[in-house]
């Protein structure tokens, strides 16, 4: 789980601020994963994968909403309201 630990903090504390008005929430979270030394790949059924150093890939969407995710993949999701991302891991 310590993965996620890390990838929650790239995305709690950002190297630049998501504005939505200059970036996709997906472009953000790759660009914050990719400053921390991820290697972010393409995946078929979501928006982004994060690709440990075993091969195992780590699945992930992105939304502006929190209701019905997919539990099956994780989740990072903007609240506009309060400015802040949360990273919800798959609940398998």
């Amino acid at each position: 789980m310590k993965i996620f630990d890390v990838i929650e903090e790239a995305i709690k504390k950002p190297p630049i601020p998501h504005e939505p008005s200059r970036q996709s929430l997906k472009a953000w979270a790759m660009y914050c994963l990719r400053d921390r030394g991820f290697k972010v790949v393409y995946a078929q059924n979501a928006d982004f994968a994060v690709e440990n150093k075993d091969g195992t890939k780590i699945y992930f969407k992105v939304s502006n909403d929190a209701e019905d995710l997919d539990s099956q993949v994780s989740w990072i999701v903007w609240d506009s309201t309060n400015k802040t991302a949360t990273l919800i891991p798959p609940s398998t």
